[in-house]
């Protein structure tokens, strides 16, 4: 993965604690995730990508969350789990969506992995994806994020302090100018929620400069 992007420090890497998302602010934590790494170990095979956008979803007082107004679901009970689980639910029935359960138990928080720069086993993440060549569609969106990393409906409820699916703090940092927030996508049944900013998303042109060195380190 490239390591001399101006805007970021590469300090070490590790996976995150429990206490991380053990935490209220849903809007902090989603912050923060942008530039670490969603990890899988699917099969035996190891790969993963840099998150560079996701969306906070603020529990029963969000009228864009699957829990809003105390809504239970046999879908939706694993937000009502301790933070640090997977929560994958089918969107329009083909698209697998991975979310980051945070805060303690029976508080509702998630938040949407939407996209992500494929890091480790990008053999495996072509083949899954069907492409022949890194681009930037290639995990650009929360569908295919799960796609590109094998994660799926059945990997609800794992845990992401085990050895399956998992985010690791490699040490980039990023300064706050470089993400921008903004509205969710695809929320605008829930009214004036749908215009809350609770989407953070590392700016395009960092993107592009990762994928750049991304694509000179994969000839």
């Amino acid at each position: 993965m490239p390591s001399e992007i101006k805007s970021h420090k590469l300090v070490g890497s590790k996976k995150l604690e429990p206490d991380f998302y053990l935490r209220e602010d849903v809007l902090e934590i989603t912050n923060e995730l942008i530039g670490k790494f969603l990890v899988t170990n699917i099969g035996g095979t190891l790969t993963s990508g840099m998150i560079v956008e996701a969306e906070a979803y603020n529990g029963v007082i969000d009228k864009a969350s699957h829990a809003y107004d105390n809504r239970r679901t046999k879908r939706n009970e694993i937000m009502y789990a301790m933070g640090g689980v997977a929560y994958v639910y089918l969107c329009y029935g083909i698209h697998h969506l991975f979310n980051v359960v945070t805060n303690y138990k029976n508080t509702p928080h998630a938040i949407l992995i939407r996209a992500i720069i494929p890091a480790d086993g990008i053999d495996k993440i072509l083949q899954r994806r069907n492409h022949d060549t890194i681009t930037k569609k290639i995990s650009d969106g929360p569908g295919t994020v799960s796609t590109a990393l094998g994660i799926n409906t059945t990997h609800s409820g794992v845990s992401l302090s085990g050895n399956i699916i998992w985010i690791e703090d490699r040490g980039i940092k990023f300064d706050k100018r470089d993400i921008q927030k903004g509205p969710r996508i695809g929320v605008d049944y829930a009214g004036e929620d749908a215009r809350l900013p609770y989407r953070y998303r590392l700016k395009d042109e960092i993107i592009s400069e990762f994928f750049g060195k991304l694509l000179v380190e994969s000839k």
